[in-house]
């Protein structure tokens, strides 16, 4: 259990600092970047969703099925 947690620990928890230590820059920058970036997708995604389910409802209104005779 030990080295599973020791693994977990040096390649899993410390990812932003070996990062920052590998480009130069400030773990916080990194961190910070990483939180800004997973809300941009996660309100990217809401927006893409909301605009598709727009489009979709004036498709829906501007073209009608119209029944026709041969329907009945």
């Amino acid at each position: 259990m030990k080295k599973i947690y020791r693994f977990c620990e040096k390649y899993g928890m410390n990812v932003c600092q070996r990062l920052s230590q590998a480009i130069g820059v400030y773990p916080r920058k990194i961190r910070m970047f990483f939180i800004y970036f997973s809300f941009f997708t996660v309100v990217l995604g809401f927006i893409l969703y909301l605009t598709f389910a727009l489009f979709f409802r004036v498709k829906d209104l501007i073209i009608i099925n119209r029944k026709t005779v041969f329907d009945l």
